[in-house]
């Protein structure tokens, strides 16, 4: 038995509080290695002789490591624990508080053996708000989705065109009167959260180089607009999370415009990441580099320095501005790894403090346990999970048996409830649409749109997905919706596919899921709670024997499952 991979961290995603009385254990051990995991344990307070047992149950196979679980109840709202391993070599140890030992009574028994959760304090809980859970986001593209209103069109305003390509600099007119005017179309279409990229004062048409948080960019509309589509869309059972720059300010901004006009002597001058002054854009001798950090290396993007108790009050006047006065729903912060933690624990604690259910989804592109503790974030845009799934399905790049593999190991990455709440995304504003990346094969994007859809987490569709539109890299991704796709067969399979997810809801959102790759080849999930869901997926490039009854489906008829076909089952 390999004793380097036998490893457990208490009072972390390897053992975390769900109730009162109930704790989360998990174990991990080199792949196939392991034949058994027991668990021993008892009150901290109470003798070991004490101890009650308990089978962890092996959750799935990642790259290297076997995943194994339990929930185990502690009466007294504490808990001592060890683990008891048994090598399919026949070996048989104790991984306990103070490393591995030799399974024998004494070490048994020996307090050192086990790890101690000192008392199940459920305010110190990782908590989501449970709406989350059952939540289907559709991201909105403010200037692309739908123009209500020429009167607020910018001067050089281009012909609604979805087949243009669309410039860095173009503008289409697309408004908030736009999204209103579509909120029964969304309800129609069965999504239940509008995620809407900034709507704020800024330069740009995208709007991530902001001027003022507290103005929505007149060229969208204003704020009794804004009221108007989040009260219209709560009628709806909609929720509205809106899209904050707190990294960086809009080089246009007063604050900034400050700085460059009185450099060192501004009032603004700690708000930033200054080197040296006069600020300069373009510094000499280092091309394209100003002499001040910023978002990437874009001169019109100064990096804030939210280290600045003066900053960080200014962000959160603005951030709980937008809540208390429009009930908006939930934030997703643009660039959050690139803030400090010291600011997202304040940001959490004033956001909660107005509205407990409050979500928070930080955009990171990679492995976010630091800010997912449950004082920071609720959750994270899901790049290293749905960015797999595109390695598999699109490029080809990672085989079936490698993608489970690395699925099952990022959600042991996570608590089961921050699983629950992550925010899955297949493309979005910063990526090439899906039918792009199945290069132009629509049976395709929709089977892996399918898949992200069975897994845990909280699914989002980028505006014009169910029309099947198409589109490379920023800012190839933001052309004009295609309205003229509504009830194609394309956007009926993507009605289906969302009011499946809401039907089954509780278990999608919260069940337990199981992740591996059939005898025959199939991909199969299966998500367990009030009932048992299995969905099946032939990424193969044959015909799949396969029974049984699927409620959803493509590409399976006559007891075969054919290439690129989905097949579902509910018990």
């Amino acid at each position: 038995m390999q004793l380097a991979a036998l490893k457990h961290r208490t009072e972390s995603e390897d053992c975390f509080v769900i109730s009162p009385h109930h704790v989360r254990i998990r174990f991990h051990s080199a792949k196939n290695d392991v034949a058994k995991v027991v668990v021993h344990y008892t009150d901290n307070y109470l003798d070991t002789k004490t101890d009650k047992k308990a089978d962890l149950k092996l959750l799935g196979h990642g790259q290297v490591s076997d995943h194994w679980g339990v929930t185990l109840k502690a009466p007294y709202r504490r808990l001592k624990y060890t683990f008891e391993v048994i090598g399919k070599d026949d070996s048989h140890v104790i991984v306990g508080d103070r490393g591995i030992s030799s399974f024998n009574s004494q070490n048994l028994n020996a307090d050192s053996s086990y790890f101690k959760l000192p008392y199940l304090h459920t305010i110190d809980m990782t908590t989501v708000p449970q709406w989350v859970k059952q939540t289907v986001w559709y991201q909105i593209f403010p200037e692309r989705f739908a123009n209500g209103d020429t009167y607020n069109d910018p001067q050089g305003t281009k012909k609604w065109q979805p087949s243009d390509h669309p410039g860095r600099e173009d503008y289409y007119g697309g408004d908030l009167q736009g999204i209103i005017d579509h909120l029964d179309y969304l309800q129609e279409l069965g999504v239940t959260g509008l995620y809407l990229c900034p709507i704020f004062k800024a330069s740009s048409n995208h709007k991530y180089d902001t001027i003022d948080y507290l103005e929505i960019d007149p060229a969208f509309g204003d704020k009794q607009l804004f009221a108007e589509l989040v009260e219209q869309a709560h009628k709806r059972g909609m929720r509205v999370m809106l899209d904050a720059v707190f990294n960086h300010l809009g080089s246009q901004s007063l604050q900034w415009q400050d700085v460059v006009k009185n450099g060192a002597k501004s009032k603004f001058a700690d708000w930033f990441h200054i080197n040296q002054f006069p600020v300069n854009p373009n510094q000499t001798g280092q091309k394209a580099m100003p002499n001040y950090d910023t978002f990437a290396f874009e001169p019109s993007m100064p990096k804030l320095n939210t280290a600045n108790p003066a900053v960080q009050d200014f962000l959160l006047e603005i951030a709980t501005y937008w809540v208390k006065y429009f009930d908006i729903d939930a934030w997703r912060l643009d660039v959050a790894n690139e803030v400090d933690h010291h600011f997202w624990r304040r940001f959490h604690a004033a956001l909660t403090a107005i509205k407990p259910d409050f979500y928070i989804v930080g955009e990171i592109w990679h492995s976010a346990r630091p800010w997912l503790n449950g004082d920071e974030f609720t959750a994270v845009m899901n790049y290293p999970y749905t960015l797999q799934i595109e390695e598999h399905f699109f490029k080809k790049t990672k085989t079936a048996q490698a993608l489970v593999a690395a699925l099952t190991d990022q959600l042991m990455l996570y608590r089961d409830s921050t699983n629950q709440a992550m925010m899955n995304m297949l493309d979005s504003h910063d990526t090439a649409r899906i039918l792009t990346l199945a290069q132009g094969d629509q049976e395709l994007a929709l089977q892996a749109l399918t898949f992200m859809f069975m897994q845990t987490g909280s699914p989002c569709i980028y505006y014009g997905t169910e029309m099947g539109m198409t589109g490379g890299n920023d800012p190839d991704c933001r052309k004009p919706m295609d309205w003229s796709k509504k009830n194609s067969a394309v956007w009926q399979q993507v009605q289906q596919l969302i009011a499946f997810r809401k039907k089954y809801a509780d278990t999608l959102g919260q069940g337990e899921i199981s992740l591996t790759v059939t005898a025959t080849g199939l991909i199969k999930v299966v998500r367990t709670k009030d009932v048992k869901i299995t969905a099946y997926f032939n990424t193969t490039t044959k015909d799949v024997a396969l029974t049984g009854q699927a409620i959803l489906q493509q590409n399976f008829a006559n007891g075969l499952l054919k290439p690129k076909g989905i097949a579902i089952e509910v018990e």
